[in-house]
């Protein structure tokens, strides 16, 4: 354990099914009020917080194109359902009194910001949490790598993955009472497992950049904030002890 900050800017990947919570789908609001409480924590502790959503609890872009929808039209139909959760999650986070902005990568002026990289460091710079929707805006990408992307853009020290498992296992923890947690492992040596700790793409530009990924239970209530206070939370993906 540290006891003290590891980072001062992190980026905290949301998957989209983190937002339905205990439902199968759709928008758990009273969980969301849980995740929001930890998040201003965490900006409280003096700790730079942008985040990427997904989108996965509305529709997935395979999900689409596996009904026969053109895969790209499929990917823009997750980049929107990016964009909902998105604005429920500063809704949530501004009843808790934490001061938010969303940027979308997609334009539409009418419901968030533009993302301009300078524009997201400044509202940073000034204690703001600054909601990451739409992916990269592109389809084909995930948002695993637009997380990725993002972090490496406003300067992140670390991507904290939140997951419904406590960490990186060498098989299915779920499906095998076996299995083995790492409790930090080199990237390459991940690559050489097969872990799949985010998507390829995703994955290698943060090996490239040298940004650390902390895999995490983000169901386990203070996770969000002691992440970064203590080194004994999740699976830390990196070359160096941070």
């Amino acid at each position: 354990m540290t006891g003290q900050r590891r980072w001062k800017r992190v980026l905290l990947k949301l998957s989209g099914e983190s937002f339905s919570g205990s439902q199968k789908s759709g928008l758990d609001f009273g969980f969301l009020g849980g995740i929001a409480e930890e998040i201003k924590a965490l900006r409280e502790s003096g700790v730079d917080v942008a985040i990427v959503v997904g989108g996965g609890n509305i529709i997935r872009g395979e999900q689409a194109a596996s009904a026969g929808i053109d895969r790209a039209s499929g990917d823009y139909m997750g980049m929107l359902a990016t964009v909902v959760n998105a604005l429920a999650l500063q809704g949530v986070l501004e009843q808790h009194g934490v001061d938010t902005r969303v940027q979308t990568a997609i334009n539409m002026a009418q419901v968030a910001e533009p993302y301009i990289r300078r524009r997201a460091i400044r509202h940073l710079e000034k204690g703001r949490v600054v909601i990451l929707a739409a992916g990269t805006g592109n389809p084909y990408f995930t948002t695993d790598t637009a997380a990725a992307l993002r972090a490496v853009e406003i300067g992140a020290e670390a991507v904290l993955k939140g997951t419904n498992v406590d960490g990186v296992y060498d098989c299915d923890p779920r499906k095998n009472p076996g299995a083995v947690k790492f409790e930090r492992i080199d990237y390459m040596e991940a690559i050489t497992r097969g872990l799949r700790i985010m998507d390829l793409t995703a994955f290698t530009l943060c090996q490239e950049n040298d940004l650390p990924i902390v895999v995490f239970n983000i169901t386990r209530p203070g996770n969000i904030r002691d992440v970064v206070l203590r080194d004994d939370i999740g699976t830390y993906v990196g070359r160096s002890v941070p």
